[in-house]
């Protein structure tokens, strides 16, 4: 990948230049996170002229490297304050890659009040006006169905939805999968970021593109080979995942005691079966039609955990039904019909909101009196609004940490001002230590403890003790940072986490890939160390310090049926996540 193409939205002009050389070594997170912290001025208003969006692919983005379709969006986050990057699958990295594209900057604000299209294909970058049927409310399915038409049914889109028009800061960047469904770059409100800058799609169309140069192809093939059959021979990766998505954890998750439910006021449900990963894949089973239990997010998936969900007549209603989002709705805001929660997440996904973000602000606004407990009707209603966007569309699109203020609410589930994820901190121990240190705002992605919290891969830590969980959240945390580098999907790591020659095989293909010998350690531990000294360098110079790497106070106070526990780490406790020097449980 050997291009760099820089929009400038103010003068409306494209450079095309050589990839700085800072950046050749750096692919995806490494990449957005280094860029961000490089040329975006840490104290600019988010929504301002002096936020940049990068948008990078991969190190192996666009290879035949099993799962590695994943994109990365970075700038500074319009909801936390805070740097960001959020990653989506979809066709956009490996058509980027494919056509050399290391990153793409959009920066810059036009005068005028036009949205545009930046349009890319193997000749030119060009901007033009946006259609204005894709405009003022269009959801994101119409939207990509124009554009398709347009420029072409395979080509690559992303898309700023109407929360992103609006600039609202749960608002998400929504990307074109190969069926035409959607995939979102989720968390953070980097779909406001794009709409700040008056583009509401970019569209990549990779049509004569070559493969992309692999430097040792014997060896890379050989190494993929591997990384495959680590990944399929894994009972959560290869079996799991594909049978019962990412919501097989819904039932997992309540037995432990650690599904937030009722605004994080208790950790488990009594209706947990009608919302589980067993009954939506018997459901899509029953319902048939454009069902499919499996399937892939991007090309080169093996690990399938998507699912297309049907209605009652077999019509497609949603895709990518997560566990995250059927948690936020059906367990913290108490809807018990697996239907309304599916049209809620579709409508999530046209309106281009984040799924997490905006059914915890759904939770939390049924505390505050605005919304009915458990009402899915009223909340499909309510979630409709913000495309118009009525004053509750707008307060709902704003995220939790809004509703909390304005509902003069003191239990808001949120850090750095983004909303807490689908488990409960004072049951789950070690992931409440990610939740609280990340760079990013609440993320569980960012430190997947429940990998050995819960589900007991690379070794048990008991998730209700203290024992054990900073190391296992600073390892994560590393680990994370490298797999986001590298536009690899992060659910291989279930296969790693019990696989030193998976890991190894990964390694192997980056070398494979660029003629390098980097080792493990280099490849994994330093480059993962790296990216997040430099995300915590953006935030401090942004404002934030040690006092925001913590969880709400309601936790330490207010203990969580089953276990009945409370959040019991103290300040220094917390802080030694990221001390990072001479920590053996990082090369163990």
């Amino acid at each position: 990948m050997n291009k760099f193409i820089r929009v400038d939205m103010t003068t409306l002009k494209v450079t095309t230049e050589k990839v700085p050389e800072k950046y050749v070594g750096l692919g995806g997170r490494a990449l957005t996170s280094n860029f961000v912290n490089d040329e975006v001025k840490p104290t600019c208003h988010a929504l301002g002229k002096n936020n940049k969006l990068i948008f990078a692919p991969g190190l192996l983005s666009g290879t035949t490297a099993p799962n590695s379709g994943r994109i990365s969006v970075g700038a500074k986050s319009p909801l936390t304050g805070t740097i960001k990057e959020s990653n989506a699958g979809g066709s956009f990295s490996q058509k980027m890659a494919k056509m050399g594209i290391k990153a793409l900057v959009v920066e810059g604000i036009p005068a005028d009040d036009k949205f545009y299209v930046i349009k890319i294909d193997g000749k030119r970058v060009t901007i033009d006006e946006a259609p204005a049927e894709i405009l003022g409310g269009c959801g994101n399915y119409k939207a990509i169905e124009v554009l398709s038409g347009k420029y072409g049914e395979k080509v690559g889109i992303a898309l700023a939805g109407p929360a992103g028009e609006y600039r609202l800061p749960s608002a998400n960047i929504s990307f074109k999968d190969p069926e035409g469904n959607i995939r979102s770059a989720g968390r953070g409100g980097l779909g406001a970021v794009m709409g700040s800058k008056k583009i509401k799609a970019i569209v990549i169309d990779d049509t004569g593109a070559g493969a992309v140069p692999i430097a040792e192809p014997e060896k890379f093939r050989a190494a993929s080979k591997v990384f495959a059959k680590v990944i399929l021979d894994h009972p959560v990766a290869g079996q799991g995942l594909a049978a019962f998505g990412t919501n097989v954890l819904v039932n997992i998750m309540n037995e432990a005691g650690g599904l937030p439910s009722k605004n994080f006021t208790t950790g488990r449900i009594d209706w947990n079966d009608n919302i589980s990963g067993e009954t939506v894949n018997a459901t899509i089973k029953e319902r048939g039609g454009d069902g499919k239990v499996s399937h892939g997010c991007h090309a080169g998936c093996v690990i399938r955990c998507s699912q297309w969900y049907p209605d009652k007549q077999g019509k497609y209603i949603t895709s990518g039904f997560e566990y995250e989002t059927i948690w936020g709705l059906g367990a913290d805001a108490g809807i018990k019909d697996l239907d309304e929660i599916a049209y809620i997440d579709r409508e999530m996904d046209d309106i281009g909101v984040d799924s997490i973000e905006t059914a915890v602000a759904v939770a939390a606004a049924m505390e505050g009196g605005l919304l009915p407990w458990g009402d899915g009707k009223a909340v499909l209603d309510a979630v409709k609004q913000i495309a118009v966007p009525t004053p509750l569309g707008r307060l709902l699109g704003s995220g939790t940490e809004a509703i909390g203020k304005a509902c003069g609410l003191f239990r808001v589930p949120v850090v750095k001002g983004q909303s807490i994820p689908a488990y409960d901190p004072r049951n789950v121990k070690g992931i409440g230590l990610t939740y609280a240190t990340t760079p990013m705002g609440a993320d569980h992605t960012a430190g997947y403890c429940i990998a050995n919290n819960i589900l007991s891969l690379g070794g048990f830590i008991d998730p209700l003790k203290k024992e054990g969980q900073v190391d296992i959240s600073r390892f994560l945390q590393i680990g994370t940072a490298s797999i986001d580098s590298t536009g690899c999907c992060l659910f291989i790591w279930f296969a790693l986490a019990d696989s030193p020659e998976g890991i190894q095989a990964l390694v192997d293909m980056i070398n494979a890939q660029y003629g390098l010998s980097l080792s493990v350690e280099e490849a994994v531990v330093e480059l993962g160390k790296s990216v997040l000294k430099v995300e915590r360098a953006f935030n401090k110079a942004a404002g934030f310090t040690n006092a925001h790497d913590r969880l709400p106070e309601f936790f330490e106070y207010e203990p969580c049926a089953p276990h009945n526990l409370v959040w019991d780490f103290t300040p220094e406790e917390i802080d030694e996540v990221y001390n990072f020097e001479g920590e053996e449980a990082l090369n163990s």
